[in-house]
């Protein structure tokens, strides 16, 4: 199992800080970066390989590899994503197609969150479940947030931020479990999607596989202070949240 951080996105709602970086390099506790806290969670866990998908400002990623490497006793292996400002993120992960071969935990580069997600999603391995979302069921959820509808019996039925969020079973957090096994049916959901739209979210490749009558599991993650960052105010609660881990 590796790590793997989708960190190609230009953030254009954080300049000026995105500028100069990508969004996984904003600091959100002191020097410590949201990149840091991603890796330093892998580490924490036992991984040592870590896939991170780059694009936007990617020599900021390219110049602190060494670094970061050493600071987290990681094997890092960067992968270009050669559409990063033109096309969403459903073609970022699916750059990331022969990295989930290896069974990853992937983490969006945008998202605060303590170690105790990984933790659950590793827990929630086993009986043939193939692809494990970390999902926040206590939130209260409005039109922004990536929602799912799950079934006990049948796991995901629908993901989207286009639903009534009272019909949600909870918020799909950016942190999701994908053993190798999935990774044939992941990669070619997410090039249908992208062929489609290639503004559509890797989530989009989900529902797809969904359709397909592929079954995605969810894992609730508890009452737990996390923070996907898209602007000024989520880099506030990111900076409030990060300094408690």
């Amino acid at each position: 199992m590796i790590g793997l951080v989708l960190a190609a996105g230009a953030g254009r709602r954080l300049r000026p800080y995105t500028d100069t970086l990508p969004k996984a390099l904003v600091p959100v506790d002191g020097d410590t970066t949201i990149l840091d806290l991603t890796l330093g969670n892998f580490a924490e866990i036992g991984l040592t390989e870590v896939a991170i998908v780059v694009g936007y400002r990617k020599e900021a990623v390219y110049a602190r590899k060494a670094a970061l490497e050493a600071k987290y006793g990681l094997t890092l292996t960067l992968i270009d994503n050669d559409k990063a400002e033109e096309w969403n993120n459903a073609y970022s992960l699916w750059c990331a197609r022969d990295a989930i071969r290896h069974t990853v935990i992937l983490a969006n580069g945008d998202t605060v969150h303590p170690v105790s997600v990984e933790k659950t999603l590793l827990a929630a391995r086993g009986d043939g479940k193939k692809i494990i979302l970390a999902l926040d069921t206590v939130k209260h959820l409005a039109d922004e947030e990536m929602k799912v509808i799950a079934d006990p019996a049948q796991g995901v039925r629908r993901i989207t931020k286009l639903m009534d969020p009272a019909t949600a079973t909870g918020e799909y957090i950016g942190v999701t479990l994908i053993e190798g096994e999935a990774a044939d049916a992941l990669a070619d959901a997410l090039k249908a999607t992208f062929e489609r739209d290639p503004d559509l979210y890797y989530e989009d490749g989900y529902q797809e596989l969904v359709h397909r009558g592929f079954t995605i599991d969810v894992a609730p993650i508890g009452d737990v202070k996390w923070v996907e960052i898209d602007n000024h105010d989520d880099l506030t609660k990111g900076r409030e949240i990060a300094c408690q881990y």
